[in-house]
């Protein structure tokens, strides 16, 4: 198999992997190097750099080959596919092609688990040993280390790489024993834990020393499959809430589950992927990150799953009417950010304004607030929206028709004034 065919086979099996972001990237441009991470334009896989261009990516596996038998990965060892796998000089070679004809500008690298965790992680190190020294390829580079993965082989990926990431997969330990029994929570867990650590000291080193190596810079990620299992929205939060909060993670993405595979204990093949469930969490995880919510606000035992008509922080602001309305002229930052249609930016940019005087209801559309949903949870000077009346089931109704537009529209039907005859 020559190498356009190992790379249309590895770069297909890789797409169902959705922990691919360069956010935190700042690998600056170096004499007699190639690529960086902080001049990045357009780009096969996209993705977003932290001041919000986008990044063209090569995300493709170092194998689909795998001893793991995970009964919802396509790539497991009881699944018919087509298997390849690329020798660290292909990989090398091929992602530096790449880039000089302008067609990526990072890579972003998988793979299954060939022979051995330790041995797969070997042949990750080469190929991006061949980068960074002998190419001395300078741009983003996103590894995943697998599980199991001796700690000193994960130690030397992450000085080659700018983020690592370890996927949990599966929301719940049962999950993981049923559905992915090769693998552990401990065996997830142990590289995160170690991750975070080396890249804590990665970090004071470098105030230290200018010069010294840096761990992993970008941070880590890691991946959740949403609708494989049974788990609800709130066990799910609570992982995420957990994750941020021991192991300092960048990211927590969210992969809506595609049937790809027939199991008894999955989703019939049929079935559709919970893509608006997977936009929810998208927006709590949010909530989690800038907003100073807690998961044990946004969902409960008496309401485990998120409210698919609206979004997390309007049922939020519904579950709590007696917390409005806040009145922009006094409230704090984080009461602010509270109200729905109010974000990050133009919660600072009515606290920047209300200095040089007070603000109007007029105002707020001029700062980036949405008013067609802030304006039923605050005022301004103490006035609402011009002839503003509501009652909870009407809210409800209005935020909902302020939703519809931006959600994914049934498929539209050509209707005909005839039918045809029988």
């Amino acid at each position: 198999m020559d190498v356009l065919d190992k790379l249309t086979v590895l770069t297909d099996a890789a797409k169902y992997d959705a922990a691919c972001t360069s956010s935190g990237g700042n690998r600056r441009a170096k004499q007699g190097y190639i690529g960086n991470t902080s001049t990045s334009l357009a780009g096969c896989c996209h993705t977003f750099s932290a001041d919000g261009r986008c990044v063209t990516l090569l995300k493709v596996l170092m194998t689909n080959c795998c001893v793991y038998d995970c009964k919802y990965c396509v790539n497991r060892r009881s699944n018919e596919t087509r298997r390849a796998a690329f020798t660290p000089e292909e990989l090398a070679d091929l992602t530096v092609n790449f880039y000089r004809r302008n067609y990526i500008e990072g890579l972003f690298l998988s793979s299954g688990v060939l022979r051995s965790p330790d041995y797969t992680t070997e042949l990750m190190i080469r190929a991006l040993r061949l980068l960074r020294e002998t190419y001395r390829f300078n741009g983003y580079i996103h590894a995943k280390a697998i599980p199991g993965t001796a700690p000193e082989l994960v130690e030397q990926l992450g000085f080659l790489a700018d983020r690592l990431s370890v996927n949990i997969e599966l929301p719940s330990e049962t999950g993981l024993k049923v559905l992915a029994p090769d693998k552990t929570k401990r065996a997830i867990l142990t590289p995160m834990r170690q991750i975070q650590i080396r890249n804590h000291q990665s970090r004071e080193e470098l105030v230290k020393y200018r010069h010294a190596p840096k761990f992993a810079p970008a941070g880590q990620s890691t991946q959740l499959i949403v609708g494989a299992t049974a788990d609800n929205d709130l066990r799910i939060l609570r992982l995420t809430q957990g994750l941020y909060d021991r192991y300092h993670l960048k990211r927590v993405f969210y992969s809506a589950y595609v049937p790809t595979v027939e199991h008894a204990l999955l989703p019939a093949k049929d079935v559709k992927p919970p893509l608006l469930r997977e936009h929810r969490l998208y927006q709590a995880d949010w909530l989690l990150r800038f907003y100073g919510f807690r998961a044990e606000e946004l969902l409960d035992e008496e309401q485990p799953d998120f409210d698919p008509r609206v979004d997390p922080k309007c049922s939020w602001a519904i579950g709590h009417l007696s917390f409005f309305p806040v009145e922009v002229n006094t409230a704090d930052y984080e009461s602010l950010l509270r109200v729905p249609g109010v974000g990050v930016t133009s919660a600072r940019r009515i606290l920047a304004a209300r200095r040089t005087g007070p603000l109007h209801i007029e105002n707020l559309q001029k700062l980036g607030v949405v008013m067609k949903r802030a304006q039923y949870f605050l005022t301004a000077s103490g006035k609402t929206a011009n002839g503003l009346r509501f009652t909870p089931d009407s809210l409800l109704r209005s935020l909902i028709a302020a939703e519809r537009p931006l959600l994914p529209q049934p498929p539209m039907e050509q209707l005909s004034l005839f039918h045809s005859a029988v």
